[in-house]
């Protein structure tokens, strides 16, 4: 009988009793990057029971779940939630693989879902410091994780007319309002003035953004500024504005280092499967290099 129609009961065993499968495809797992399913299970206890199959005498051996089953024991359970299943090693191997690919198993929440649940969370507690540690994250997470559920409402209605690509273009929109109200507010018209289908990603907005503005021509009892001192094969730099001129958030910093090169290109294949198990659009390659930034620097940190 295969696994598909193969009958199944659940129970609670004790947690000593499931043994991990010397056989499955997770060879290792460091106690860092259990530290937030540790918390919480500690908090919650386990949401989704583990998928066993029964083992040697009384026993059972993990199918699916081992990363809760050490998780459990290092919040302390005694108890484990399991769903007995009977599959051969084949089936059990194919299991781990489509639930660990994300085939269907789970979707993850809209951007903008995510953010307003976790906001909803972190407002239970006096401090932002409490409700990040709460999470067993950073507080600069929690901000970051709770942003695009603050949007304005003349950018939450821009995003829900699909005249922003996404969620993380609507956040990136919103911080510059904050940084320079008006020539958000110009933006934001220009965007409002887009052909029905037509949107505008987070590319858009950094290139409408990072148009140069044009200098005044110098008047005749001005003094030209003398040139700057650099090799005649290099660039001249561009320094940062003293007249208000370059928004806030282009100024370079007197002190910054020299830009990096660009990257090299990522095959769009991986970026597209990325983005559909990170529940992102492929197009903001950006966003879904800072997501896994953020999901890495969280295991590294919790």
């Amino acid at each position: 009988m295969s696994f598909k129609n193969s009958p199944f009961h659940f129970q609670m065993v004790d947690v000593s009793m499931v043994d991990p499968d010397p056989g499955h495809v997770r060879q290792s797992i460091g106690e860092e990057a259990l530290k937030g399913l540790t918390n919480a299970i500690r908090k919650l206890g386990i949401i989704h029971p583990v998928i066993v199959r029964p083992g040697s005498g009384d026993r059972f051996v993990v199918i699916a779940g081992e990363r809760r089953r050490q998780a459990a024991i290092q919040a302390g359970e005694t108890q484990l939630p399991v769903i007995v299943r009977s599959c051969t090693d084949e089936e059990a191997l194919e299991v781990r693989v489509f639930e660990n690919i994300g085939l269907g198993v789970r979707s993850a929440l809209e951007p903008r879902d995510m953010a307003t649940a976790i906001q909803a969370i972190a407002q239970r507690f006096e401090s932002p410091e409490e409700a990040a540690q709460y999470f067993g994250r950073a507080p600069t997470w929690l901000a970051q994780a709770t942003a695009a559920a603050k949007l304005s409402e003349k950018v939450s209605a821009l995003l829900d007319a699909g005249k922003i690509a996404s969620t993380s273009a609507a956040v990136h929109l919103e911080k510059l309002a904050k940084k320079d109200e008006a020539k958000a507010e110009s933006l934001i018209e220009q965007i409002e003035q887009l052909p029905d289908g037509e949107k505008m990603s987070k590319k858009d907005l950094d290139e409408v953004l990072s148009e140069a503005p044009v200098r005044p021509e110098p008047t005749a009892a001005a003094e030209p500024p003398a040139p700057p001192a650099v090799e005649a094969s290099q660039p001249e730099p561009v320094a940062a504005s003293s007249a208000g001129d370059t928004p806030p958030w282009e100024a370079v910093p007197a002190d910054a280092p020299p830009p990096s090169s660009p990257r090299a290109k990522v095959n769009p294949g991986k970026v597209k499967l990325v983005a559909e198990l990170l529940g992102l659009s492929e197009e903001d390659e950006e966003t879904i290099l800072a997501r896994l930034i953020d999901e890495f620097l969280a295991l590294r940190r919790s």
